[in-house]
């Protein structure tokens, strides 16, 4: 274990995740209305479905495959014990990658032919699908060519996330991973560092007060069939 060991698995950990929770607060507390995913869907639709959904599916698989690894490690290497279970959670977490890399690159060529989104297209938006291309591409490297990933994340990843928690980084577990894992891992807290600043926060404020609000009545005051003659040549 050496220096860069230590600064990028002992303390940019740390730093990320104070970012993110500071930056989070101060952005909401200063300014919440730019906190928005600024919906690019009424310039152009089409495109959008079908690289939007491919991405929150794989997205929501991949996620929650690493969050039930890291809540209940030992059920998971349990499960795992059974190769054709082992085999099964390997499929998964594979066909979630691929969903998800699929969408990705579907919704950026989106974004790269039409002028109308390049012109709402900022500099964090370009560095969100970076650092989201870079986490799909590594992490289906993994998939693919360190297999069984879902037998030693539990026994590696996990205890090291935890180590975090509790303020004792076992930094030599994730000196010893292979160099895509840990750039894998180098990855998501990157994504953590930049989250306060991009498009992403709007995750953390979602409209739950709609849940609980009273209905609300839309009254169309103008003629129907008026409307639609104003349409006709």
């Amino acid at each position: 274990m050496n220096v860069h060991d230590i600064l990028l698995f002992g303390a940019f950990p740390y730093v990320a995740v104070v970012m993110l929770v500071v930056i989070s607060l101060l952005r909401y507390r200063a300014n919440q209305f730019t906190i928005s995913s600024l919906s690019s869907q009424f310039l152009e639709g089409r495109r959008l479905f079908w690289g939007s959904v491919p991405f929150h599916i794989g997205i929501s698989i991949v996620f929650f495959g690493h969050l039930t690894g890291f809540l209940i490690p030992r059920s998971v290497q349990l499960f795992g014990t059974v190769p054709a279970r082992l085999l099964l959670m390997e499929l998964t977490g594979l066909v979630g990658a691929l969903l998800l890399l699929t969408g990705l690159i579907l919704l950026v060529l989106r974004r790269v032919r039409d002028p109308r989104l390049r012109a709402v297209t900022g500099p964090t938006d370009l560095v969100v699908y970076a650092l989201l291309l870079f986490q799909a591409f590594t992490g289906l490297y993994v998939a693919l060519f360190l297999r069984w990933g879902t037998a030693w994340y539990v026994q590696v990843a996990v205890p090291y996330l935890r180590s975090l928690f509790l303020l004792r980084p076992d930094i030599q577990r994730m000196a010893e991973l292979p160099l895509m894992a840990q750039l894998h891992v180098l990855g998501a807290f990157t994504l953590f560092a930049v989250f306060s600043f991009t498009r992403l926060m709007h995750v953390l404020v979602a409209p739950l007060p709609y849940l609980w609000r009273s209905t609300q009545l839309v009254i169309w005051n103008r003629d129907r069939r008026a409307v639609r003659l104003e349409g006709r040549p």
